[in-house]
């Protein structure tokens, strides 16, 4: 039988969990450099599936974990690898996860950040399962000076990875522009899962002012802030690269428990219901929305049966208070009226279906009565705003 989550554990989760993986293979994050992978390989570290685990599995070099874990180590030292971030940007917090390590978890962590202005070409290849650093990789990732970069987390100490403890949350202040990061463990252990939670950041001014760009797309800076209900899959989801690969890639709502027990529709076949879900994001940048895309994509028995799309225009502080309340302040504009909406579809729209021609800042998707949508995209022209938006003021100096 499942199990109800528990709402102390709820409650107790930290804000930033709202916001993106940018270390994330699912967004090309990838592990450049690991000092030893004798049990298991850094690579899983950022694997987008939960770890999980297999009582039986063995390799030639020892049980089979789901995570980066390192030999016991017996020289001078401690491990340590560098990650390679997706998505550019700032970091508000971590999530250390050492699901299953539970005699076998690194006893401290602590990670130091940079920004390059170009990848370095260092590379990981194939099965790392049994191997340690090369005298090359070193000498390669030596020239980094890794070791000098500033320090995002101190040295921290990791719980075991039961499930009542696995998940190590630590909030970052730290307002710069991040590309790489150096995971440092102390001495060695395993860890399951890397997560990096923060927001994209994008030099705009690359970006032609009659250049139409996905304003909300994580890789630009768009971010979920908040949201009724994401019992199935997070909102943050459909903001995501690519198209989704599976429902679990979207966002996935309870069904509405106070749903009429008969349903009736009016005359555009629209469902005449109570209950709606919504969620709330903040663009990259503001700008004026030329073309929106709603893609249902998997959601085939469960799709909403329409949504509509407002809009506002907040400064940073604005923002604060419209989370404090809810955002039900009566900010917000209809920027696309109620649309019915199809199974596994991708819908279009553009031009007089859209109702607002002036630059804003943050969307509200709102679905009735529930469903999944597995990506959003809003495509506009950048703009600048008097006032300044919350992305466009936010402090992108380099280390």
């Amino acid at each position: 039988m499942a199990q109800r989550p528990a709402a102390s554990r709820a409650s107790a989760e930290p804000d930033f969990l709202q916001f993106n993986d940018l270390a994330c293979e699912s967004v090309s994050g990838r592990v450049i450099f690991a000092t030893d992978e004798w049990f298991a390989p850094a690579v899983n570290l950022l694997k987008r599936d939960p770890p999980h685990f297999d009582p039986l599995a063995f390799t030639a070099f020892g049980k089979w974990m789901d995570g980066w874990e390192t030999r016991r180590k017996r020289k001078p030292g401690h491990d340590w690898c560098v990650v390679q971030l997706g998505i550019p940007g700032q970091i508000y917090g971590f999530d250390v996860d050492t699901s299953f390590f539970t005699g076998n978890h690194a006893p401290y962590v602590s990670i130091q950040a940079t920004c390059l202005d170009e990848p370095p070409t260092i590379t990981l290849t194939g099965d790392r399962t049994g191997m340690a650093a090369t005298v090359s990789e070193t000498e390669a990732i030596a020239k980094l000076g890794s070791e000098a970069w500033p320090t995002l987390l101190g040295v921290s100490q990791l719980k075991p990875g039961y499930s009542d403890s696995c998940h190590n949350y630590f909030h970052v202040n730290f307002p710069h522009r991040v590309t790489h990061l150096r995971l440092n463990m102390y001495p060695d252990g395993g860890i399951a899962r890397l997560r990096v939670y923060g927001v994209g950041q994008r030099d705009w001014s690359s970006v032609s002012a009659h250049q139409d760009i996905d304003l909300v797309a994580l890789t630009n800076g768009g971010v979920c802030l908040s949201y009724s209900d994401a019992h199935f899959g997070h909102p943050r989801n459909v903001i995501g690269l690519g198209s989704a690969v599976n429902m679990a890639d979207g966002w996935e709502t309870a069904r509405q428990l106070d749903r009429p027990k008969e349903l009736k529709v009016d005359e555009r076949g629209i469902l005449q219901v109570p209950g709606s879900e919504w969620a709330v994001f903040r663009l990259g940048h503001c700008g004026v929305i030329n073309s929106i895309e709603v893609d249902t994509s998997h959601f085939k028995g469960n799709y909403p049966d329409s949504c509509r799309i407002e809009a506002c225009t907040l400064t940073p502080e604005e923002e604060d208070q419209c989370l404090w309340t809810s955002c039900s302040a009566g900010k917000w504009d209809l920027l696309l009226p109620s649309q019915k909406l199809h199974p596994h579809h991708r819908h279009h729209y553009r031009g007089a279906e859209l109702m607002l021609r002036r630059p804003i800042t943050h969307i509200r998707l709102v679905i009735a009565p529930d469903g999944g949508i597995s990506r959003l995209r809003l495509w506009g022209q950048p703009t600048l705003m008097s006032s300044g938006s919350p992305n466009q003021h936010r402090p992108t100096s380099k280390l």
